[in-house]
């Protein structure tokens, strides 16, 4: 097993058992989504031989760092918000929010024939179930249930249910109890399954069944992999919603001009979203997900992939101005109080709707529910939905909920085994590979000015003048490195952010490093550990006996000295983690962490050459490998690199089912302009690249 294998698999037990020991006080108090994530995180590996703590000194540096990010981004948006007087000033921020929304998701995709197919029909006492299939793309089948009322005598307003997080899907019983009491009320409801839960597993093993974990972890894998290629789950979800509403307004049954959408949790995101790319609802529901941005990032909770779009918070959008795309149509926001969706998130994004609304004429059209329980679509929040739309539509003005049946999941199948995949389904990896190759064909190699170009625009990298300014921290001693004594220094890349270097030699120091010890240096940026890898790395043993040549390793921000502690305990190796927390922000901040992950080891190089040393020998191992092949593209202080265990190229993982690298080692957009081959080649050429054990798509097991 190698060494961050092991360490992986420590950080995952330790995780693991933090959440069994928090359900050994009873699962059922927890949420859906939390029992979710203790089955998947129980389902890791136990490392059998546990390592002692690497330095962990700026724990929180990371969080800290994005929480004022992420402040300053909501500070924007408020303000432009205050800054509306009139009815036409927020007609235009209507206006305004569309549009940006548009770029946040992308262009909608080509509508394609549905090709849709009733495959049962159940007959009930009020109403009928019809199980059906339909293609959102060409062979990507969307498992659905239509629930009929009985004796329509002319069109009937019309609600697409979207689903939460559950293993079961549109059979869940909180998401068969809205459907149920929609349809005793008179409307006609689409409820379908989302990707990855239901009938819809996308990775699915011979049993049928996700070989990866239902939900969360099925969004994750095939979500963060779509980056590379420019797509984006949150778009990819939206659209099956999209999809559904154009086959419900097939149906004769329906009145088009009375249509909602509501849905829980996950469902509540997809609500929220679908408000801001499909113009055609006329009412919209959300439960359990509408906050703020903000208070999410503050309280350490992390989302799923299509929870976190790309570039939302860089367009300065938050929750509310999703819902503020449908203005002045009625829009109810369902909260719970005791949810971990922030109640006081939502209350503030009502508010800013509130004043949205009065000012185009239309206060009574929001509304705020506040349930008094946990996180959940309950009876409360399903009855608050009910008089809502009712009120919307003037159906009728009851309100409370009737008596329900639920069905067994297999009446609702809509396929023979309960599975997409056993009717020829395409996977959503299978489209991700697709385009993957569809832009190697389309891309041409890149080399010189115009590969970092392309680098330099992808990663968004900053250029900043002068030497960074650094701290000098107290020597810890005992640490067993190669050589006899260690200094550290933390370099301060950006406000908030330091890199730690530390300087290996045989002379003990306490002050800068000596200005006269020559141009030659060698800089190690780690995998994970700069402290553990001291002890451990080959390399590190090597370089530290070249003569002539000064040792330093680097700890990029995120990793070794500032590996965050934060989200869940000893969660930074977890799917769901702290780890794939930040990246998942800087992705919405439009800011790839790996760039500025890349972006602190320029300014690393920066402050060695201040320090006098202008031939740098960059060795990059595993993770680190990627932000120093890039720096190496643009310091003219490298003049050689050596890459251990370096990635071969993102095209790898993209045309893979499965893989092994984390979010943030992944670039959006990236197979759109340029694959690692391109830098590899450049370095080869211009630096003497030598590369050690290369890595494929599932890292050290490649």
């Amino acid at each position: 097993m190698s060494d961050s294998k092991q360490s992986i698999d420590r950080f995952e037990d330790l995780s693991r058992r933090s959440f069994i020991q928090r359900g050994g006080i009873g699962l059922a108090g927890l949420s859906l989504l939390e029992n979710l994530v203790i089955q998947e995180l129980s389902a890791a590996p136990t490392a059998s031989h546990p390592k002692p703590e690497a330095l962990n000194r700026f724990p929180r540096m990371v969080q800290e760092y994005f929480v004022r990010r992420v402040r300053a981004q909501e500070a924007k948006t408020i303000q432009r918000l205050d800054a509306l007087k009139t009815k036409a000033d927020a007609e235009e921020y209507v206006r305004f929010v569309q549009k940006r929304i548009r770029e946040a998701f992308g262009p909608n995709p080509e509508r394609t024939a549905l090709n849709a197919r009733i495959t049962k029909t159940t007959d009930r006492n009020t109403y009928t179930i019809k199980n059906i299939t339909f293609e959102s793309r060409p062979g990507f089948l969307v498992t659905a249930n239509l629930y009929l009322p009985k004796d329509i005598k002319q069109p009937a307003p019309a609600v697409v249910g979207t689903c939460g997080h559950s293993h079961n899907g549109k059979a869940e019983t909180a998401y068969q109890s809205f459907s149920q009491g929609l349809a005793k009320k008179g409307y006609v409801v689409l409820i379908y399954d989302p990707i990855g839960q239901g009938e819809r597993v996308q990775y699915s093993g011979d049993d049928l069944k996700s070989t990866i974990g239902v939900g969360v972890r099925e969004h994750l894998h095939g979500g963060n992999q779509q980056y590379l290629v420019g797509e984006n789950l949150a778009m990819w979800r939206a659209w099956d919603g999209i999809r559904a509403l154009d086959y419900l307004l097939t149906r004769k049954e329906v009145d088009p001009k009375r249509v909602g959408v509501t849905g829980n949790s996950g469902g509540g995101t997809m609500t929220t979203w679908l408000c801001g790319v499909e113009p055609r609802w006329t009412m919209a529901a959300p439960s359990c997900f509408v906050t703020t941005f903000r208070r999410n990032m503050e309280n350490e909770l992390p989302a799923d992939t299509e929870q976190c779009p790309p570039k939302v918070l860089a367009l300065e959008l938050d929750h509310a101005d999703f819902l503020a795309a449908q203005a002045p149509n009625p829009v109810r926001i369902l909260s719970k109080e005791r949810d971990y969706f922030d109640v006081r998130g939502a209350r503030e994004a009502y508010l800013r709707l509130k004043r949205l609304y009065k000012l185009l004429g239309k206060a009574e059209n929001v509304s705020h529910f506040v349930g008094p329980t946990y996180h959940g679509y309950s009876q409360e929040n399903r009855e608050a939905m009910y008089e809502w739309f009712n009120l919307a539509s003037g159906i009728s003005d009851e309100t409370k909920e009737p008596e329900l049946t639920i069905e067994k999941d297999e009446t609702l199948w809509c396929t023979p085994k309960g599975s997409v995949a056993d009717v020829g389904s395409k996977p959503i990896h299978h489209f991700t590979a697709h385009r993957s190759q569809e832009l190697a064909k389309q891309r041409k190699p890149k080399s010189g000015a115009a590969l970092m170009s392309a680098v330099a625009e992808t990663l968004r990298l900053k250029h900043v003048e002068g030497t960074p300014d650094y701290r000098i921290l107290r020597n810890r001693g005992g640490k067993n490195y190669p050589l006899k004594n260690t200094i550290t220094y933390a370099i301060e890349t950006e406000p908030g952010i330091q890199a730690i270097v530390y300087r290996v030699s045989d002379e003990r120091l306490y002050s800068r490093p000596p200005q006269d010890a020559g141009k030659q240096a060698t800089l190690y940026i780690s995998h994970v550990s700069s402290d553990t890898e001291l002890k451990e790395e080959p390399l590190l043993k090597k370089a530290s006996q070249e003569k002539g040549r000064v040792l330093y390793t680097c700890d990029v921000r995120g990793i070794g000295e500032s590996l965050p502690d934060t989200t869940s305990p000893n969660s930074f190796f977890t799917p769901y983690g702290s780890d794939y927390f930040y990246a998942a922000h800087a992705v919405m901040l439009d800011d790839p962490y790996l760039g500025q992950k890349t972006f602190d080891v320029l300014r690393v190089l920066n402050w060695l050459s201040a320090n006098g040393h202008t031939d740098i020998h960059l060795i990059g191992r595993g993770w680190g490998a990627l932000p120093a092949t890039f720096a190496a593209l643009f310091s003219p202080q490298v003049k050689r690199v050596t890459l251990k265990n370096a990635l071969t190229s993102f095209s790898e993982i993209a045309e893979t089912e499965h893989y092994d690298w984390p979010l943030s080692t992944l670039i959006p957009n990236v197979l759109t302009t340029f694959d690692m081959p391109d830098c590899y080649a450049e370095l080869k050429v211009s630096k003497g690249l030598t590369q050690i054990s290369p890595w494929g798509a599932k890292g050290a097991d490649s």
